[in-house]
C-alpha cells in the first residue's frame, strides 16, 4: 500500500514534469487540483485515495496529451 507521503512525492514529481516538459498543460493543474477539507484544519486529513485519484488524473492528462501530439 502506498503511503500519503509517497503519493505526495509522486504528485510533486509529476507536477514538475508537466511544468518542464508540457508547459501548455499547466493551465489545467488548477482545474484538477484536489479540494482540501473545509473547517478546522488542525483535524483535516486528505486520504490516500484522494491523493491517488489526483495522481491518476495528472497521469491521464499527460498520457492523453502525448497521444494527441
Amino acid at each position: 500500500m502506498t503511503t500519503s507521503q509517497e503519493l505526495l512525492t509522486k504528485i510533486s514529481q509529476k507536477t514538475i514534469e508537466i511544468k518542464e516538459h508540457y508547459p501548455e498543460l499547466q493551465k489545467y493543474l488548477d482545474e484538477t487540483r484536489i479540494t482540501l477539507p473545509h473547517g478546522d484544519n488542525s483535524a483535516a486529513k486528505v486520504d490516500t485515495q484522494s491523493l491517488q485519484n489526483y495522481l491518476n488524473s495528472l497521469n491521464e492528462m499527460v498520457d492523453k496529451y502525448k497521444s494527441n501530439s
